[in-house]
């Protein structure tokens, strides 16, 4: 099968887990180390992006173990059924030791949430953006993490900064607060909550598995995204 086309589901997962891993480079402008690779399984190749533990720069205000976070809103993009994040694992015997593993986007560099904001038929997608980071508790959606592949699709990156059990909701994605959440989305967030336990044991903690719940059901009675808060930091820096 060519390099970088887009497997199904339960094969990308197959590759990133089983594949033979080769180091190609480090990515530019990455605050921690973000490696992209080569995976080859038989006949089947594709690239990815490692980010190994040890590469993490630590934070004051995040536990160690940024790509657990990264695999965690795999698993939530997964179980919501929005396919908004690309296929991402776990590797323990990754080159450079345990990190998160995610299938690389082809994408138009150029654009990113900013340049793609008022084109009306990505609109449902971005709505169910902000949901997502609401549930995720995304600390850092800049205009940069969202990108869009050459099929049309929007996928989002860089979701280390996720999961913590403090408010942290920092995005760019505003343009959408206070509109109405589709009701089969609502369903698909409550599928979630109620699996939350099991879905997110091995990632995260049991506490920030139980504040991921508490607003996922806050999300549910609203049933409309939120609205930036003027008196809080509600932007990541930089924005792009």
């Amino acid at each position: 099968m060519p390099e970088n086309q887009r497997l199904p589901g339960t094969h990308t997962l197959e590759l990133l887990n089983r594949g033979s891993i080769e180091v190609l480079g480090r990515m530019p402008y990455s605050s921690n180390a973000t490696l992209l690779v080569s995976i080859l399984l038989d006949e089947d190749a594709a690239k990815a992006i490692y980010k190994p533990e040890r590469g993490e720069r630590p934070l004051w205000d995040f536990p160690d173990g940024l790509y657990r976070r990264e695999a965690a809103a795999y698993v939530l993009s997964a179980a919501l059924g929005w396919e908004l994040i690309p296929p991402t694992i776990v590797r323990i015997d990754a080159p450079y030791g345990v990190g998160s593993l995610q299938l690389f986007v082809e994408a138009d560099f150029e654009q990113h949430y900013f340049s793609l904001a008022d084109r009306k038929e990505l609109h449902a997608t971005f709505i169910r953006f902000a949901a997502f980071d609401v549930i995720a508790n995304n600390t850092d959606r800049k205009s940069g993490h969202v990108l869009i592949d050459n099929q049309g699709h929007l996928w989002g990156i860089d979701n280390g900064l996720t999961f913590h059990v403090e408010p942290k909701l920092r995005t760019v994605i505003w343009e959408f607060g206070g509109h109405a959440i589709d009701t089969s989305d609502i369903e698909d967030i409550k599928r979630v909550i109620q699996d939350a336990p099991k879905l997110f044991a091995e990632l995260l903690s049991e506490a920030e598995i139980a504040e991921l719940v508490k607003r996922g059901n806050r999300l549910v009675r609203k049933a409309r995204l939120p609205k930036a808060d003027p008196e809080q930091r509600s932007y990541p820096w930089p924005l792009v």
